[in-house]
């Protein structure tokens, strides 16, 4: 009989029953340990371990980042989710370009930016809720939850 992973269970309902405002930190988290780990592997000795904790990471990084690129609501986000659309695929380029020359600077920008936004949306959750962040930045906020 094969037993379920308690933790992968618990994450699993964890997405599923997470207020969508609270699945963007959970994105946000996500993206910055899979960027911590892919960094760690630039370090490795063994250099196939290396590669393949390299790029497993960073791959599964880019895909958090394009999810949160596609959940963006383009007609209510306004400016904001424009300059948020340009900064995820800014990251996209940065982590393939580190991923594909081998060098980890542009992963540490990355981590950079992300553990402000970060912050910011864990700020924003804490504090306010969305209308009062919308008329005090001017814009509404735009990422929709499917």
């Amino acid at each position: 009989m094969h037993l379920a992973n308690p933790w992968k269970s618990y994450r699993q309902i964890a997405t599923q029953t997470a207020p969508p405002g609270q699945l963007v930190l959970m994105l946000y988290d996500g993206a910055i340990r899979f960027l911590e780990r892919g960094l760690a592997g630039f370090n490795c000795e063994d250099l196939a371990e290396a590669n393949m904790a390299v790029h497993n990471n960073l791959e599964r990084a880019i895909d958090i980042l394009r999810e949160l690129n596609l959940s963006l609501n383009m007609e209510q986000g306004g400016e904001f989710a424009v300059t948020l659309r340009q900064l995820y695929e800014y990251f996209d380029r940065l982590i393939w370009e580190s991923n594909l020359q081998k060098n980890p600077e542009g992963v540490k920008e990355v981590i950079r930016h992300l553990t402000v936004l970060r912050d910011a949306w864990a700020t924003m959750l804490s504090g306010q809720n969305h209308a009062e962040l919308a008329s005090a930045s001017g814009s509404t906020l735009a990422l929709a939850t499917a």
